[in-house]
């Protein structure tokens, strides 16, 4: 019986320190971890510890949006912990699916999850759509496109495609669009 942790964040740029931090100082014997979005359902690390834990194991989380971000994927992974025997913990709100109220508990807070990040995508929506409307909202500029004489003036002066992209914090393959598009 071992005590299994999993933590994600959503970005490269996010840190993973304070759940590995929670995670060791709640007796977790080995951590699964991944810098990938909730929204994906498919994780490598999630489907690999949701291979390796055994009966009698524990799967420990700091929060619960950190293994799911739906009611039915909470569920869904739920019911394959227990179908193989191992309970599930919530860390920060000490959730335990071993009871019965554990069990009852996660479903209804999965359900708040999921409304309230529906509500935030349907505000967030209704927000744009109004900014669209009054005209302050285009959406994202082209950065690229907008350094086209830079691209072209630098490359002109013998620098290669990989050090001119690195000059104006472009991709290089956003030179080679910009040089296509020249040409074409």
């Amino acid at each position: 019986m071992s005590v299994v942790g999993y933590a994600r964040v959503s970005t490269v740029g996010q840190n993973l320190e304070t759940q590995l931090d929670e995670l060791g100082g709640a007796g977790v014997d080995r951590i699964y971890q991944e810098k990938l979005s909730g929204a994906y359902t498919q994780r490598p690390e999630l489907e690999s510890m949701l291979d390796y834990v055994r009966e009698g194991d524990t799967v420990a989380v700091t929060k619960l949006d950190r293994i799911a971000r739906s009611t039915r994927h909470l569920l869904e992974i739920v019911d394959r912990l227990d179908d193989k025997g191992v309970a599930f913990k919530v860390l920060n709100i000490n959730l335990d699916t071993s009871t019965p109220t554990g069990k009852l508990m996660l479903t209804m807070l999965g359900a708040v999850a999921t409304f309230e990040r529906e509500m935030m995508l349907e505000r967030q929506s209704e927000g744009i759509a109004k900014a669209k409307e009054a005209g302050k909202y285009t959406g994202r500029k082209p950065t690229a496109m907008a350094k086209r004489e830079q691209v072209l003036q630098l490359l002109g002066q013998g620098m290669t495609k990989q050090a001119v992209a690195d000059k104006l914090g472009i991709g290089v393959a956003s030179v080679y669009r910009i040089v296509k598009a020249s040409r074409g």
